[in-house]
């Protein structure tokens, strides 16, 4: 069976910058994967090959078997890409622009679908609108309903909920994890780490075009060993549990387990030293700790 999204050995260049290195990649149909890495690691570049805006130098990437260079008319109308520039003809209403996306694929009557998309996207209310007319939160929207109005199998979100507003974000995520859960492939890049270690099964971490991390989001999360230990106590915190200590948060001292069973040798110390607690909060490992570290490490 053919993989959603296959990247084998992917190199562009802009000049001296190397904007992919070798970049191997595949995600299986039906996946909610997650593609993150800090500015210019080449997240935008890569979804820019697999939706044809850009030719790699060497290296072939494919969608659902179909090669996005030698068969890009197949690979192209299994793709719909939602950009992170904000992309807009002024001159049309928000159904207008469907309508036309729809032309684009050779989509007649697809009234029926726009209507369902308008009304998950909370745009009902504003298909009648001129796109000049919204604002930044319903402009991006529209780029969404415009990425999925030929229903693709393969569906590309780079940044969807930038400049989004929170009651959409939930809106939006509740509809396509629906769609991902009737067999659609969901590909996301996002800066809003929770988001991700929420949604995707799979993440790839990119780092100056390369991959440098690339595992389930349990697994990634489990290879960040430890947790914090938040503790507000009714005196100083005794001299043998100094070396544990990361760091303060207003009145609170922030300490280093390296894994849950410490907690009660940490407490039994506080007994024994006589020192109370008064408040405390034991902070698991996320996504943005695993994110940090490997990037970082990188």
């Amino acid at each position: 069976m053919h993989a959603a999204v296959d990247v084998r050995q992917a190199c562009k260049c802009y000049g001296d910058l190397r904007a992919l290195d070798n970049v191997d990649l595949r995600i299986e149909a039906g996946e909610f994967f997650g593609l993150l890495g800090p500015n210019g690691a080449g997240k935008t570049t890569l979804i820019s090959l697999l939706s044809g805006l850009a030719r790699p130098d060497s290296g072939q990437l494919s969608i659902l078997g179909y090669d996005v260079a030698t068969q890009y008319r197949d690979s192209r109308r299994l793709l719909g890409v939602v950009p992170q520039e904000l992309v807009f003809d002024p001159f049309f209403t928000v159904r207008e622009t469907l309508r036309l996306q729809s032309g684009y694929f050779g989509l007649r009557h697809n009234d029926a679908w726009i209507d369902e998309l308008l009304h998950h996207l909370d745009l009902a209310d504003k298909a009648d609108t001129n796109m000049r007319k919204l604002s930044g939160g319903m402009k991006r929207r529209v780029l969404v309903a415009q990425a999925l109005v030929h229903k693709p199998p393969v569906i590309v979100l780079d940044e969807p909920t930038a400049g989004v507003d929170v009651e959409l974000r939930q809106t939006m995520w509740q509809f396509i994890r629906r769609l991902n859960t009737e067999g659609h492939t969901v590909l996301l890049t996002t800066h809003y780490l929770e988001e991700a270690e929420a949604l995707c099964g799979r993440i790839a971490m990119l780092k100056q075009g390369k991959v440098v991390a690339l595992d389930s989001t349990h697994n990634l999360l489990h290879s960040a060993a430890g947790c914090r230990l938040h503790l507000l106590l009714d005196g100083d915190l005794p001299a043998e549990l100094m070396p544990r200590q990361t760091g303060r948060e207003g009145d609170k001292y922030i300490l280093a387990l390296s894994s849950y069973h410490e907690l009660e040798t940490v407490l039994a110390q506080l007994r024994v030293a006589g020192v109370a607690v008064l408040e405390l909060n034991l902070e698991q490992p996320d996504l943005e700790q695993v994110f940090l570290r490997v990037v970082g490490k990188a």
